[in-house]
């Protein structure tokens, strides 16, 4: 679809809008010496969430934005376009687990917001609702579950609004209540697992489940609960106080697993970096009064994965072997360096592993399709998994009992397809029973994808995925919509996305820029966006955003730059160092004030990532990194929408909302700064009512700033 903008579009919207009257936000300069380098920051004081003017300064915002974003016309059509979308997806599934002859998952269907927990009977295909999380707590969400080894027991993980600080409750499958049993506070990502006679259930409990302490994530620990009895007499596997020879910092966690066959309890000492410490130790010792626990795999041996079967240790590595490597020593007396290669390293890289009862499979990505393979334990031979091309993933229906397998197969442009893969017959077929009744049109009709390689500042060629309108005119007049991410090897690969699908039937090209400090060309592309040379992140997406108005996708005045979470970092950076460059820009829950966060909960977390203030090093880079710091007053600065969610613990709310207070203070351009205060989410929310709103709000604001004429004020 192709739309002209006429620059009367522009001059209704600015004349309707003429002056932003945000409310007033004091200035109390507060100087940080950062190895003599001073930083003054007039916003420090609004890191006190507990403080009733912040508080009341939060609410001022959020209803000023809202004041503004409700006068911009076809914002209700975004969101009604997005639950149409969502329906004619059909009901939507997360992966199964099977015990015995049934699958539990959870489901939401087409026209529903939240998922909900449901068996089904594989010989007879008959579908239960075994539980619902509305009924259960106001604003409850299902996290994650698990399942007893003989399926009598069900123990469910719950956040609220968006928390992802939640509790953990055990449901009888029988009689569908819960047992008395309450375990909390947990972080929404830890797993938690029964013993195999169903008696006691392990899992990592937080030190505080107060989202504004300093505590948050600090201290945690690993335990053992005996079901029927109360938290405060649960043992402690592992932590930092009542293990103090396993070295465990204050700001990693411990999380303990049990192998496969239960031969023996795993510990490992997690962290934002994917190489963590291991331990081990037989199962037998689980009851014992202090576990004697065995290190298997220190942080220096570069391993990111394992699989253990009896004194079998698989391992996925990237020592001397960037693109990753699978290996195989002895967990009884381990050897890295004299291990048997299983799969070499390749052009390609490897991404991840995992297992079922007789097989190990891994993924093998160029950064833009993935294929799966399988390697028969016994004999150690490999062969490829049967699925379409796309990003393929896959996951053990019950590894413990079976080698049947789960696979989901996603692209651009094709919603996701789950398949049902049995190693032994080497088939892949359509599930029939996890896939929604899709009345999709035919998007690989209406769009085309170009995949490329961009030139950064560095001559570093980085992949751009551009998706956008068959037989577009290039002559500059088209929005664009570019994001990228650039943390922690995390790989932004190929996925259709309901919402950005609605953005593409606006006319809108869509580009993802896959920067280094992402995993999409191994480990060296994480490494080169890491600390020191983090600044390639942001430059490897300017580089992408000047492709698309070289190439007469867009203009700078059509260009809408996006960035969540570390994406922060990126579109910080990108629209303080290239304000020109954008239209609008829209940062999501972001990291941009660097400088600050490490004294936020999560703070400590990031420093293998993005190093940390105590490193007079470190530190010059972080000041670089850090996006608030760089905003200059008398800037003309892009429109800005920056959203917060006021449930999140993993960005703290205040972060966000510094950004868009210096901006709105700082900025000459006469175009709008608005903070964007969910009280309904936090880092992100399984509600989709609360996403399709939020995400109609902020594409309507950078629509109306792009000049859509869809989306223009009218004139008063």
């Amino acid at each position: 679809m192709k739309y002209i903008f006429l620059t009367s579009c522009l001059l209704a919207s600015q004349i309707c809008f003429a002056q932003y009257n945000y409310p007033k936000t004091a200035e109390k300069p507060a100087t940080d010496d950062y190895f003599g380098n001073k930083i003054t920051d007039n916003y420090q004081w609004l890191e006190d969430l507990k403080n009733p003017e912040v508080k009341t300064w939060f609410k001022a915002q959020s209803d000023y934005s809202h004041s503004i974003i409700d006068k911009i016309p076809n914002r209700d059509a975004l969101y009604n376009r997005m639950k149409q979308v969502q329906e004619m997806g059909g009901d939507s599934y997360g992966y199964a687990k099977q015990i015995g002859n049934l699958y539990f998952y959870v489901k939401t269907k087409k026209n529903e917001k939240l998922s909900k927990l449901y068996t089904k009977d594989i010989s007879t295909g008959k579908e239960t609702l075994v539980f619902d999380p509305e009924t259960y707590k106001k604003d409850a969400q299902i996290t994650n579950f698990t399942i007893d080894s003989k399926g009598n027991q069900i123990a469910l993980l719950f956040s609220k609004a968006g928390s992802e600080i939640c509790e953990l409750r055990i449901l009888d499958v029988k009689t569908k209540k819960f047992l008395d049993d309450v375990l909390a506070p947990i972080w929404s990502e830890f797993n938690f697992e029964f013993t195999p006679d169903g008696k006691y259930i392990i899992y990592t409990k937080m030190s505080t489940g107060d989202p504004n302490s300093n505590m948050l994530l600090k201290e945690m620990k690993a335990m053992i609960h005996q079901i029927g009895t109360s938290q405060d007499k649960d043992i402690v596997l592992g932590s930092r106080e009542e293990y103090p020879e396993l070295n465990i910092l204050t700001e990693q966690f411990p999380k303990v697993s049990f192998t496969n066959d239960y031969k023996s309890i795993i510990l490992k000492i997690g962290s934002t970096k994917s190489e963590n410490p291991v331990f081990y130790a037989p199962f037998s010792s689980i009851k014992d009064k202090k576990i004697k626990w065995k290190q298997i795999i220190k942080s220096s041996d570069d391993i990111i994965q394992t699989y253990i079967s009896g004194d079998q240790l698989f391992f996925l590595s990237h020592r001397d072997s960037p693109n990753y490597k699978i290996g195989l020593t002895s967990l009884s007396n381990p050897d890295f360096d004299n291990a048997k290669v299983i799969v070499p390293e390749s052009s390609s890289v490897i991404t991840s592993i995992h297992s079922s009862k007789n097989y190990l499979f891994y993924s093998l990505s160029n950064g833009i399709t993935q294929d799966k393979y399988q390697i028969d334990l016994k004999t150690l031979a490999i062969k490829k998994v049967p699925l379409p091309d796309g990003i393929n993933h896959s996951n053990a229906f019950n590894s413990r009992e079976n080698d049947h397998l789960q696979c989901y197969n996603s692209n651009w442009l094709t919603p996701g397809t789950f398949y049902d893969y049995n190693p032994e017959n080497g088939k892949a077929v359509m599930s029939k029973y996890f896939n929604g009744d899709s009345s999709y049109p035919d998007y690989n009709a209406l769009y085309e994808v170009k995949e490329t390689e961009v030139k950064s500042h560095d001559g570093t060629m980085v992949p751009l995925s551009i998706i956008y309108p068959k037989n577009i005119k290039m002559d500059g007049n088209t929005p664009a919509y570019i994001t990228g991410y650039g943390g922690y090897g995390i790989s932004y690969t190929p996925r259709f996305s309901n919402r950005l699908s609605v953005l593409l039937e606006q006319g809108v090209i869509l580009a993802v820029a896959h920067v280094r400090g992402g995993g999409e060309k191994g480990d060296n592309w994480h490494k080169d966006g890491m600390k020191a040379k983090k600044s390639n992140t942001w430059k490897d997406f300017i580089a992408c955003s000047e492709y698309l108005v070289s190439q007469k996708y867009t203009s700078p005045s059509k260009l809408i730059g996006n960035g969540a979470s570390m994406g922060g970092v990126l579109i910080g950076r990108a629209i303080t160092e290239r304000p020109d460059l954008y239209g609008a820009g829209i940062v999501e829950v972001g990291m941009t004030n660097v400088l600050r966060s490490q004294n936020s909960a999560n703070g400590a977390n990031q420093i293998p990532e993005i190093g940390s203030l105590k490193n007079p090093e470190d530190t010059k880079y972080l000041i670089e990194m850090d996006a608030q710091s760089k905003v200059k007053k008398g800037m003309k600065y892009p429109a800005v929408i920056v959203s917060t969610g006021m449930n999140d613990s993993r960005i703290t709310p205040w972060e966000p909302a510094k950004f868009a207070t210096v901006l709105q203070n700082s900025t000459s351009s006469g175009k709008p700064v608005l903070l964007y205060a969910n009280y309904e989410n936090g880092h992100f929310t399984s509600d989709q009512d609360v996403v399709f709103h939020e995400y109609s709000d902020i594409f309507a604001f950078a629509l109306w700033q792009v000049g859509h004429p869809k989306f223009q004020p009218l004139k008063k």
